[in-house]
């Protein structure tokens, strides 16, 4: 028995070894589930913390997200830290790989950036009508790198999210009601008057109007062949599209009736006489 403690397998340092060695791979298993655990924690918190009717959902994912693999990886760096891996040379590396994956994709970074701020600030919703990069339609989607857009045509476009953040932003819907307006010439012989009351008796006859807010018949310009108007009445935004047709149509017929014409372009050809002939 003496001859096989004596060996060097069983020495005294070869214990203390396997004993470190135990309790570094215990330390390892402990540092990451513990970590795991408080990622999870944490990412649960933040969903939970950010799951208001304010806050878009998928902001509250990413974030939840984003904290979870963050405190993951330093629970990562740690663990091998107890296995005397030296973690320098790693997060230098990466952050070596994560400056040249940012300069490669700086414009879809620069698209995310600008989805984020988007999805914080909201200055438009799912469902609103806007104008966003030269483009206008209802807002089907909006995700961290691009928004979905649905035009009247039924056509999707997808823009990406740093030209709206860059760009004007027209939210056409964000109220609770919207003025509805047409623009008409009439003849210069007709009264003005007479012509405004017939064009006010037109936006009184557009059914589903806001009558509180009221109508306009704003004389707005003396152009070369008309009197230059804009008949106004209010809407909420669902009726918006059916109004704005139903007041052009009003206003033609009121006009009609009251005998009012509405000048258009026209061309007058004069043939002069040349040597006596045409």
């Amino acid at each position: 028995m003496n001859d096989l403690l004596s060996q060097s397998y069983f020495s005294a340092d070869t214990l203390n070894l396997a004993a470190d060695y135990l309790l570094s791979g215990i330390a390892f298993v402990l540092i990451l589930v513990v970590g795991r655990y408080l990622a999870r924690w944490v990412r649960d918190l933040i969903r939970g913390g950010l799951d208001t009717p304010g806050v878009d959902r998928t902001l509250t994912k990413f974030a939840g997200n984003f904290a979870y693999y963050g405190i993951f990886l330093l629970a990562i760096f740690a663990a091998l830290e107890t296995l005397g891996v030296e973690t320098a040379s790693f997060v230098a590396v990466l952050a070596a790989a994560s400056f040249a994956v940012g300069l490669a994709l700086q414009g879809t970074l620069a698209n995310f950036a600008a989805g984020i701020m988007l999805l914080v600030f909201r200055p438009f919703s799912v469902n609103d009508y806007v104008e966003i990069a030269d483009e206008t339609g209802f807002v089907k989607e909006i995700q961290l790198f691009f928004t979905r857009l649905r035009t009247r045509e039924n056509r999707l476009i997808i823009v990406p999210n740093g030209d709206i953040f860059g760009a004007t932003i027209e939210n056409i819907f964000a109220h609770d009601k919207i003025r509805v307006d047409c623009d008409v010439g009439t003849d210069y012989p007709a009264d003005i008057d007479a012509t405004r009351e017939v064009l006010l008796e037109a936006a009184r006859s557009v059914e589903g109007r806001l009558e509180d807010e009221g109508e306009q018949a704003a004389l707005v310009g003396l152009g070369g062949s008309s009197i230059n108007w804009q008949v106004r009445v209010w809407a909420e935004p669902d009726d918006y599209f059916r109004l704005k047709q139903e007041l052009t149509r009003q206003v033609k017929y009121h006009l009609d009736e009251a005998g009012i014409g509405i000048p258009f372009p026209q061309m007058d050809v004069h043939l002069d006489e040349l040597n006596g002939e045409a």
